[in-house]
């Protein structure tokens, strides 16, 4: 058992991580071909070099002393430059190379926990703000970008080359050899396991308050006001600052642990470096090695330099990339487990009911629901009324599958919601809710969300039955326009009725509508009411508004209503 602790903490955690890596195998095997391609250039260069300057500089001496000497200075001259032209094109391509590949792993990594995000109820999301949602999205999964980039391929590549210069300067001495494996083994084997252990601790908790930091400083940015007012900001940055000491502590201390790192970098080359020249000396005093060949051994050895100056670093701070992978990891687990599994709905519109239901949030004083019942057969209409807070939203999120009841039953068609399939559920259940979420993307793109296989005459057709078609035609790009982030570049009605044409595409059997002519004008909404009442023609339907007063932009059809107070029943009609 105690051996199964000491390894969870860096395997476990990684794992799914290093299988997420292994689909590109080829990519990350090609990249680590490149980087070690780049090293044995830098060794070439300097080794070779430091045998031609040598070995020009004896010849030299030996003709000024009248003594006959040649050498070929072409095809060494030729290794110095094909070398050196190498090493550049080789690091050139290297980093393109890699960082391409690990944007590709960050894009398919992104996508994916986005749709995790998705997926995700709303009791699980309540429990953190959207910050700490956020932070998981972006820093996190930045975090894992030196998985690949620092903590495997660098690595592995300096192994070889230690290993591999070992092997060739044991060609003329064995003993030289044994040398810069053992002492380079050495350093190699600190800077993983020593460098790790001492930084891990640290590195670990910096994540954890690198977010603190983030969500405390969006607090104070949108709260400034309120702060203000109630003599409470002085005591917030406290604690900010509270939180920025303990990082920038954690920040000088993995930076002195880094700094030794390199020292010993610098140490373990420096020694090799002095016990090869020794070795090398003594085997040409014996005269079994020529001068030029131990200056080209010792520089070899120099050059290792290149090969593990980078390492510190990155292993003194695995703590956060392990950080991370946990997050990341606990963000997976809750998602579900299989959203294919479960039942579908029967075809058309279904029936709705819910039976005693109550629902409580976590950390909530007061139920949202409370004993609410009521049902609908296929194809009516229900308007749930009440003021904001009364538990219209929290109707609609337990109807689209998005949280459970706490006690109580909720059927569509006669089966219970958490025993439906949630991506069968999802194509059946539609919600257009307060909350407009549009990407930077085209008209198009943000359109088929709901459909990504949607022709671009189903597209204009839906923009045409919320008056939208019109406007996007007038556009010099059509289709084609960005809307921008969070669709900024639209109006508040532009962006609530480009929802609702997307939710037309899904063409849904239930079809859940908050507040649905929210931000449009009296006739704008009069008119696509009329358009709406004749689609919604054999959908269940459930509208979620203040309150209906007969007027002419009234949700269309309605033929019930249910009135909600603090979360209770107070009259269904």
């Amino acid at each position: 058992m105690a051996d199964s602790r000491r390894v969870d903490p860096l395997r476990t955690p990684l794992a799914p991580w290093l299988r997420l890596l292994d689909r590109r195998r080829r990519r990350l095997v090609a990249g680590a071909a490149l980087m070690a391609l780049t090293l044995l250039s830098a060794v070439g260069l300097l080794a070779l070099s430091g045998w031609f300057i040598t070995a020009s500089a004896l010849t030299g001496i030996a003709l000024a002393a009248g003594l006959a000497a040649s050498l070929d200075v072409y095809v060494p001259g030729g290794g110095i430059r094909f070398f050196a032209v190498t090493r550049t094109v080789s690091r050139y391509l290297e980093r393109l190379y890699n960082h391409d590949t690990v944007l590709r792993l960050l894009a398919d990594l992104r996508g994916r926990l986005f749709g995790v995000l998705a997926g995700l109820d709303e009791r699980t999301l309540s429990r953190r703000r959207a910050s700490d949602w956020l932070h998981r999205l972006t820093a996190d999964i930045d975090t894992l970008d030196g998985l690949y980039l620092r903590l495997l391929a660098p690595p592995a590549v300096a192994a070889l080359a230690v290993l591999g210069l070992g092997g060739f300067l044991a060609l003329w001495s064995p003993a030289a050899g044994g040398a810069v494996v053992g002492l380079l083994g050495l350093a190699l084997a600190w800077i993983i396991l020593g460098q790790a252990r001492l930084g891990m601790a640290t590195s670990h908790r910096q994540v954890a308050d690198l977010e603190r930091l983030r969500g405390r400083l969006i607090e104070q940015w949108q709260g400034l006001a309120e702060l203000e007012a109630y003599g409470s900001l002085a005591e917030h940055r406290r604690r900010l600052d509270a939180i920025e000491a303990r990082i920038e502590a954690d920040q000088r201390r993995l930076g002195q642990w880094t700094a030794l790192g390199n020292a010993l970098v610098g140490v373990a080359v420096g020694a090799t470096l002095v016990a090869v020249l020794w070795l090398a000396a003594l085997a040409h005093a014996d005269g079994g090695l020529a001068g030029p060949l131990v200056v080209m051994m010792a520089l070899a050895v120099l050059a290792m330099n290149e090969a593990l100056a980078g390492l510190p670093m990155a292993f003194t701070r695995l703590g956060a990339t392990r950080a991370a992978a946990e997050r990341l990891n606990a963000l997976e687990a809750a998602r579900p487990t299989d959203v294919e599994a479960g039942e579908g709905l029967p075809p058309g519109p279904p029936a709705v009911t819910l039976a005693g239901v109550t629902l409580r949030y976590p950390g909530a004083l007061v139920p949202a629901l409370d004993d609410v019942t009521f049902s609908l057969v296929p194809g009516e209409r229900l308007a749930v009324c009440g003021a904001s807070g009364a538990g219209k939203s929290s109707v609609a999120t337990l109807l689209a599958g998005r949280l459970g009841a706490t006690e109580g039953r909720v059927r569509l068609g006669g089966i219970e919601v958490g025993r439906l399939s949630a991506s069968r559920l999802a194509e059946r259940v539609a919600m257009l809710t307060q909350r407009v979420d549009l990407f930077d993307a085209s008209l198009a793109a943000n359109l088929r969300v709901a459909d990504a296989a949607a022709s671009e005459a189903r597209l204009w057709r839906a923009l045409a039955a919320v008056e939208l078609a019109d406007w996007a035609e007038a556009l010099p790009a059509g289709l084609a326009t960005r809307v921008g982030e969070g669709g900024r570049r639209l109006s508040g009605g532009q962006a609530r009725r480009l929802a609702l044409a997307r939710l037309v595409l899904r063409e849904p059997d239930l079809v859940i509508l908050d507040e649905p002519f929210a931000g449009l004008d009296a006739g704008t909404a009069s008119r696509i009411a009329r358009w709406l009442d004749g689609w919604l023609d054999g959908r269940t339907v459930v509208y979620l508004v203040h309150h209906l007063d007969g007027g002419a932009v009234d949700p269309p059809g309605v033929q019930h209503t249910l009135q909600l107070v603090d979360g209770r029943l107070n009259g269904y009609t």
